[in-house]
């Protein structure tokens, strides 16, 4: 169906009109012949003199022109028929920990060592690629907490700014509380039935400003449901030494994890290997999305190129008129 999206500007139409009503005539600066005796002239013929105005043959070309210009400044389009636009089954965010004890390498990926990050950018990033449907966000966590990327439906953006998440980007400390709060904050304002925070983290909460107990009970009263990741080998696997010869393994508090999945609805998940963070992502990935009021949107398909293009056309082609008695008259005067 052909409409208009700006019809209103239409009402502009007598704007040249009205503007030649109201403004005095220009000035051509070329040199006129005055008649002081126009008046007797008048009397002994019996007639008036008449100025001669351009006839409507010579207004047409302008005329036309000020409409096409209107008619491409309304905006005229296409719309087609409604299409159905892809429900969001959730409104799921992802929180990350890039402090510094991510980068352990106690974790395998095809024969190779490699730190706890890369495993989970690895295989987190076709977890979020494979969200059809789902509004993905990333916040990136250390000793404070970022949002990386808002809730969208570009989940190919979200997977990139996961895999160019560096560590300590946040600080070389844990605050799971203000990652929690945070990722709160953005689900907040979203359906209830679909609010969902995975947090992966290898560590236990040394940083921030709100306790981790405390985030999740407030999350659990607005209906954030929190899945937890406890990543990282166990400290009996032989592995790289960290400082000190501790093993960063042990500073995962897997405690403080469970509650906050069981305090609001979630599921505590342990990753020791590839394998184990695979059959985790398997398992988010039969979470039901929740349905929610179908959405219809109309294809509109702009065409205001087009009246735009003839108008510049004739808008050439009258200067070309114009410019050409003048250039006959140049060569004339030369010959």
């Amino acid at each position: 169906m052909f409409e208009f999206a700006w019809p209103w500007v239409f009402l502009l139409a007598p704007l040249p009109w009205l503007l030649r009503l109201v403004l005095p005539p220009a000035d051509s600066g070329e040199t006129a012949l005055r008649v002081s005796f126009l008046g007797e002239l008048e009397s002994l013929s019996g007639r008036r003199a008449r100025l001669r105005l351009p006839g409507w043959r010579q207004q047409a070309p302008f005329v036309l022109l000020w409409l096409l210009l209107l008619g491409a400044a309304a905006r005229p389009e296409w719309v087609g028929e409604p299409r159905p636009l892809p429900a969001s089954g959730r409104d799921l965010l992802l929180a990350v920990d890039v402090s510094g004890s991510m980068e352990y390498a106690d974790m395998h990926w095809q024969g190779e060592s490699i730190g706890r990050l890369e495993l989970v950018k690895h295989l987190l990033g076709q977890f979020i690629e494979d969200r059809r449907g789902d509004r993905v966000g990333l916040i990136l966590f250390g000793s404070q907490a970022y949002l990386q990327a808002p809730l969208t439906f570009d989940r190919r953006t979200v997977r990139t700014w996961l895999e160019e998440a560096a560590i300590g980007i946040a600080g070389k400390d844990t605050a799971i509380g203000d990652a929690i709060g945070l990722g709160l904050k953005r689900l907040r304002q979203r359906p209830a039935q679909s609010r969902v925070l995975i947090l992966v983290t290898d560590g236990a909460n040394t940083a921030g400003e709100i306790a981790p107990s405390v985030a999740a009970r407030l999350a659990a009263a607005e209906g954030v449901r929190i899945h937890t990741i406890g990543i990282g080998a166990d400290p009996r696997q032989d592995g790289p030494p960290g400082l000190l010869g501790l093993t960063p393994g042990l500073d995962l508090d897997e405690p403080t994890l469970r509650a906050i999945a069981e305090e609001t609805g979630g599921s505590y998940f342990r990753a020791r290997s590839s394998e184990e963070l695979r059959a985790i992502e398997e398992t988010l990935a039969r979470l039901e999305p929740v349905a929610q009021p179908p959405t219809q949107a109309r294809p509109a398909r702009p065409l205001y190129p087009w009246p735009l293009a003839t108008a510049l056309l004739l808008g050439l082609l009258l200067v070309a008129r114009s410019l050409w008695p003048a250039r006959a008259r140049s060569r004339g005067t030369r010959r």
